[in-house]
């Protein structure tokens, strides 16, 4: 037998001693020894489980605004970041070596001579009062308890206190220790150690007890979170006993003289420093959005939605929120301050924070789908609200993209667009021109208010509106009863099936059903009775401006993983949905609600006529009324951005919110559109050609 042999087997005899069986050495079974067999202690590096061969180390995921360095929150279960042995300070390598493994440096991952003097302590007390577990030792048990692919049991029984246990770690430790240099496995250890107060990793640590970096610790932060390591929970100076957290730190001071690597007048200055604690926590989840950016809540809370529906994160929504906060994401956001600030102002100005309505606004790019800024009148926070005030004003409810039991708000006449992507789709002209009376007959059955003998019969909202109209003209004065005619003439389920190609959900259960079953007959569908959110109305009206190109909204600019490798999902989901020329038309006409001009100079009033004047460049857009005036919506647009923002009720969809207020949401959108367009060139539409806007082709109809 070889001394190496020899050196195996008292490892392993030793190794059960130490796990709390106090036991005389020759009370060991022989076939414990044996049993195991020298080539099991010899297990290849290549058969280690694959957590301690690619440790999967919970990090924190950081979400940032579109600058890259404004933290927004973070997500975590461990807070926890990753960072390489050279963004160590030297004196915390030593100081967590001198505390925790002494011998780190010349053993080969067992201290036999560790192993023997904690025997011989435990057996001269009758009790476990010192282990031997090296540092590499220690590190697989950190693994092995942090693997979150386990279950809870699993990681129990992975670190308990066994014979069998101590034996594997070891056997673990001596694999790692003949493919890992200590440099490795020392970063590996400093990267997963806990520290107590929930820092997991001497970065969490660093900034949790320090508020430094990990590179900027001095001879007492290293002994000070060297000593900790040993018992967490209880010398946690912020929460638990800070004396005997000084006295740990005392006794690494000492541990580094003994071993040479500080001398002795440092570490007695270090002892006498006193607790320098400077406390910070680490942001977790949308409600611990710094109090200043509060408002960032309700884009941080939609930004979680739209992670766990990404199949790239997992098979489930709980599997990709458990990435989320396990994964290490470095996140870059769509979300711009400045735009945020600005629609925040401008939101707050229609509705103070505790009004009972709402103003929920939301600000995308053409062309990429991404959401710059999300608004809304209210707190994201849990607290608790006065009796009977649901939704303000705390509220952590997806007032703007909707979702939960936010099932949206009617969009009103901005429904009109699709009406008319339909028409153009289908071959009619923008120059389609129909008599249009106050009120008409069609054929759509339905009940209440709006109906004629049991068919639906809207009316103009003015006397004004009656008579000849074309697109342009209809779309810039929204006459309700040329939509109605149009609808009929394509058909109300294309009307319904543009909707949803141009990102309209439905969220209402009757809506959806509407839509499945009954499409053909949901000829009022055109005057928006579906509810719908500002950020799907946004989204729709901003593929128009990006000629028929819809993309997917987006929270998001770059998502790196713990490796700084970029993660695909992150990338704009953009497809064509309408032809071009299709989308320029539309775009053409929708000049006239807000007192631009059409290509083919066809505009003849609008219902928002000086947002034009007020913005100073080429827009579209479109206003909305629902029934009594119950909500009201703008939606505005340039080549470059799309605002939506909408007036309502969140608790109570019958408390109209007056036609009064149509003209602060236009100066809202105005206002948000300027900001947001300051530092860019001034864009005009394309014009469409004549085709799709003069020349009847033989278009095909719902009839």
């Amino acid at each position: 037998m070889t001394r190496a042999h020899l050196d195996k087997v008292l490892t392993v005899l030793i190794a059960g001693v130490l796990a709390g069986v106090v036991l005389a050495a020759a009370a060991l079974p022989v076939a414990l020894v044996f049993g195991i067999g020298f080539s099991a202690l010899s297990t290849p590096y290549s058969e280690l489980p694959n957590t301690l061969r690619t440790p999967p180390t919970a990090q924190r995921s950081n979400l940032y605004a579109n600058d890259g360095t404004t933290l927004i929150t973070s997500f975590y279960q461990e807070d926890r970041v990753d960072v390489p042995l050279h963004d160590v300070a030297p004196v915390m390598r030593q100081a967590i070596v001198a505390a925790e493994d002494v011998r780190f440096y010349q053993h080969s991952g067992v201290d036999l001579r560790g192993v023997a003097r904690a025997f011989t302590v435990n057996q001269r007390d009758g009790e476990t009062r010192q282990g031997a577990s090296t540092l590499t030792m220690q590190y697989v048990r950190n693994v092995l308890r942090s693997d979150a692919r386990l279950t809870e049991q699993q990681r129990e029984a992975a670190t308990e206190v066994t014979t069998a246990r101590k034996v594997q770690e070891m056997r673990y430790a001596l694999a790692l220790e003949r493919e890992l240099n200590k440099e490795e496995i020392l970063t590996r250890y400093l990267n997963i150690a806990y520290f107590g107060a929930g820092a997991y990793g001497i970065a969490a640590a660093s900034k949790r007890y320090l508020s430094k970096t990990p590179k900027e610790l001095t001879l007492a932060d290293a002994a000070l979170l060297a000593g900790l390591v040993r018992s967490p929970h209880t010398d946690d100076p912020i929460n638990g006993d800070a004396d005997a957290a000084l006295d740990r730190r005392a006794y690494v001071l000492d541990r580094l003289v003994e071993s040479g690597q500080v001398p002795a007048e440092q570490a007695a200055a270090a002892k006498t420093e006193p607790l320098k604690l400077r406390p910070s926590a680490t942001p977790n989840d949308c409600t611990a959005v710094p109090e200043e950016r509060n408002d960032w809540g309700y884009f941080c809370d939609w930004f979680t939605r739209w992670w766990a529906a990404q199949p790239a994160f997992g098979a489930t929504a709980d599997e990709r929120q458990r990435t989320l906060r396990r994964g290490g994401f470095t996140i870059v956001s769509s979300l711009d301050p400045a735009v945020q600030r600005t629609t925040v102002e401008q939101v707050r100005r229609v509705y103070p924070v505790n009004d009972r309505r709402a103003a929920p606004t939301a600000v995308v790019q053409p062309g990429t789908g991404r959401v710059l800024a999300m608004a809304v009148n209210r707190n994201y926070s849990v607290a608790e609200n006065p009796a009977g005030q649901k939704n303000h004003p705390n509220t952590v409810n997806q007032l703007v993209a909707g979702g939960g039991t936010i099932e949206g708000y009617q969009g009103g006449s901005t429904f009109k667009l699709f009406t008319m992507l339909a028409a153009l789709e289908a071959g009619l002209p923008l120059q389609t021109e129909y008599d249009a009376p106050g009120r008409l007959l069609t054929e759509y059955p339905v009940t209440g208010p709006a109906s004629c003998d049991g068919r639906w019969c809207p009316e103009n909202s003015s006397a004004s509106m009656d008579g000849r109209q074309t697109m342009w003209s209809a779309f810039g004065r929204s006459v309700n009863t040329y939509f109605a005619w149009l609808t009929e003439r394509v058909g109300a389920d294309r009307v319904v099936e543009m909707a949803e190609r141009l990102g309209i959900v439905f969220r209402s259960d009757a809506d959806a059903r509407l839509a499945r079953y009954g499409a053909k007959n949901w000829g009022p569908f055109t005057l928006g009775v579906s509810a719908t959110t500002p950020l799907d109305l946004a989204t729709a009206y901003a593929t128009v401006a990006a000629e028929g190109t819809w993309c997917a909204p987006s929270p998001v600019v770059s998502i790196n993983d713990a490796a700084g490798r970029p993660v695909e999902a992150a990338q704009p989901d953009c497809r064509q949905v309408l032809d071009t020329d299709v989308a320029r038309a539309a775009a053409d006409a929708a000049r006239c609600p807000v007192g631009d001009q059409s290509m083919y100079h066809r505009c003849e009033g609008g219902t928002a006529e000086g947002l034009r004047k007020r913005l100073g460049r080429p827009v579209a857009g479109k206003t909305g009324s629902s029934e009594r005036y119950e909500t009201e919506t703008v939606v505005a647009f340039t080549p470059q951005l799309a605002v939506a923002s909408l007036a309502a009720n969140p608790d109570d969809p019958r408390d109209a919110v007056g036609r009064a207020v149509q003209d602060q949401l236009v100066q809202v959108v105005g206002e948000v559109l300027s900001f947001g367009l300051r530092d860019q060139p001034v864009r005009d539409f394309v014009p469409p050609s004549e085709r799709t806007a003069l020349q009847v082709t033989g278009a095909r109809t719902g009839n």
